[in-house]
């Protein structure tokens, strides 16, 4: 099996496990999309993935990120996809990262926010990356005071308030998360209502997501597999 097959067979177990958990929630498939996490794959696995109908592409750090996009605008020329940043980062790297990325998934800090303010040259759709249990070690702005990042944000001339992002803590159940999760978003679109997307549910836990809302799984390992690049 080569890698366009063993791709094109994972892409439908994935998009089959999505179809089913949206017909165990009385959802549409259609509300829900599907990111390929590409981080330490080559540029040519998101070419085949792009020939096979996927045009969201999530990487997690700049370096490897801007080589890539380049070296997949070499191999699919005209190809309209977007790309999302999905790992955090840190200011000093903002305005390399708007270089290539199409959204910034992971404003978790006013801080940072501004930073990615200063840096833009265009208008910058961003997601609230959201700390379910408040651990600073793994990222994300607590989620009693979402409202308080939010507001910021969506004051800023130069940011897009799209929606939220979480990661399912250690420790605490991913139904449990993400349940939390749609809660503090159903208050937050009282006040900004076109903070449509949540992006929640990775691999091991996408069905759980979406039973709670998720509009955007963050998908890598059951779609890729665990083939790394040589250098990442």
């Amino acid at each position: 099996m080569n890698r366009r097959e063993e791709l094109a067979l994972s892409l439908a177990e994935v998009r089959e496990r999505v179809a089913g958990a949206c017909a165990a929630a009385g959802r549409s498939v259609d509300e829900v999309g599907l990111l390929a996490v590409t981080k330490t794959f080559p540029a040519e696995d998101v070419a085949l993935l792009h020939d096979l109908g996927l045009t969201e592409f999530a990487e997690n750090r700049d370096q490897e990120a801007s080589r890539k996009v380049r070296e997949f605008a070499e191999l699919r020329p005209g190809a309209r996809v977007r790309w999302h940043m999905v790992g955090s980062l840190q200011r000093n790297k903002a305005r390399s990262v708007l270089g290539w990325a199409d959204r910034v998934d992971t404003v978790d800090s006013t801080r940072l926010a501004d930073a990615l303010a200063k840096a833009a040259t265009r208008p910058v759709d961003v997601l609230v990356q959201v700390s379910i249990d408040g651990d600073a070690a793994r990222g994300g702005y607590p989620i009693g005071d979402l409202p308080r990042l939010a507001d910021y944000v969506a004051r800023s001339d130069e940011l897009v308030l799209r929606g939220v992002m979480t990661v399912a803590p250690l420790g605490m159940s991913p139904e449990q998360a993400f349940a939390a999760l749609y809660q503090a978003v159903t208050r937050l679109r009282d006040d900004h209502p076109d903070a449509t997307v949540i992006s929640a549910g990775m691999s091991g836990d996408l069905e759980d997501a979406i039973a709670h809302g998720s509009t955007c799984v963050r998908v890598g390992t059951a779609l890729l597999g665990s083939r790394r690049l040589a250098s990442p």
